[in-house]
């Protein structure tokens, strides 16, 4: 039975964030003359090379 009272307003952000990195990361490979190197993709994934973390991950 379908529930009629479903907010199809609720979004998930987790989701949402994936599905933007994931479309940074194609837009970088469509925009690229030559595969990406290790470096270019922590870059577009903005990962931080100190720690090894992306950046909105905190630190333990």
């Amino acid at each position: 039975m379908r529930q009629q009272s479903l907010d199809l307003r609720v979004h998930d952000r987790v989701a949402l964030d994936e599905i933007e990195l994931y479309s940074e990361m194609l837009s970088a490979v469509a925009s690229a003359d030559q595969p990406l190197t290790l470096a270019e993709i922590d870059m577009v994934l903005g990962v931080n090379h100190v720690t090894g973390r992306r950046e909105s991950t905190p630190p333990e």
